[in-house]
């Protein structure tokens, strides 16, 4: 018997008719009983598939049909049990996020890049910033603010000038988006199992809204972020083309 694939595409003409031909090639076993999901598209339906499928505790390989696809690998029609046997294995935590909004309505939610504050309105946000119960910065003025898992650093952390971390590295990057006041202030390295928590000052007046990856809340009062252990995401990358490389790779581009 040949290995047991399931087949995810986005909703792009590329992608589906990727889908179309592979699954012809392949079959398609439910997601269930699968030995390994094969993800079409880039990296935001990694993402979605694997929060989707963290209960199944079932290996994604990622080819990339999008335009992003720091999660994936390259695209091909051709041998793909056998690229499938010798697949790299790589192991992320995610952060567990809990916000309390300014109603007092709770949320919980998972991310495996990051988890952003961003300020809601025409004025700048203001946070307080706490880490394993210790106030850390009484008051950052700022665009926003995140945390960082390793296989996130290269994405929105990066782009907010925050640092490339390796993976398997036991800390997290806490980075400032356009800090006003401290402005010399540019980020923190914490122990990975820290707990990081933002306190919203003057909610009313500076609006700040969360977002988990993809899943957002509006009108934040707190935010509470720690990686969450428990939970392994299994993505499987080509020999020589692992997250590992990638981020070294990255640095020197």
């Amino acid at each position: 018997m040949g290995t047991r694939i399931h087949f995810k595409a986005n909703n792009s003409a590329t992608a589906q008719s990727a889908f179309e031909r592979l699954t012809a090639r392949y079959g398609n076993t439910d997601e269930d009983n699968c030995d390994v999901i094969v993800a079409l598209g880039g990296d935001g339906l990694m993402l979605q598939t694997l929060h989707s499928t963290q209960h199944l505790d079932t290996p994604v390989f990622g080819m990339n049909c999008g335009t992003l696809g720091f999660l994936t690998n390259e695209f091909g029609d051709d041998q793909l049990e056998e690229r499938l046997a010798v697949a790299q294995e790589e192991i992320l935590n995610p952060l567990r996020m809990h916000s309390v909004s300014t109603d007092g309505v709770e949320h919980d939610e998972l991310a495996i890049n990051e988890v952003s504050l961003l300020r809601a309105g025409p004025q700048a946000a203001k946070l307080r910033i706490t880490v394993d119960g210790k106030i850390r910065l009484s008051e950052l003025i700022c665009d926003g603010a995140l945390v960082s898992t390793p296989a996130g650093s290269t994405a929105y952390n990066y782009s907010a000038h925050g640092p490339i971390l390796p993976i398997g590295a036991d800390v997290l990057a806490l980075t400032p988006m356009a800090a006003f006041r401290p402005r010399r202030w540019r980020g923190a390295l914490v122990p990975k199992l820290a707990k990081v928590r933002f306190d919203v000052l003057e909610p009313e007046k500076r609006p700040v809204m969360v977002a988990a990856d993809s899943r957002s809340e509006k009108d934040v009062l707190s935010v509470e972020i720690a990686s969450d252990p428990s939970i392994a995401h299994r993505i499987l990358f080509d020999p020589g083309h692992g997250l590992e490389e990638r981020l070294i790779k990255e640095q020197f581009e």
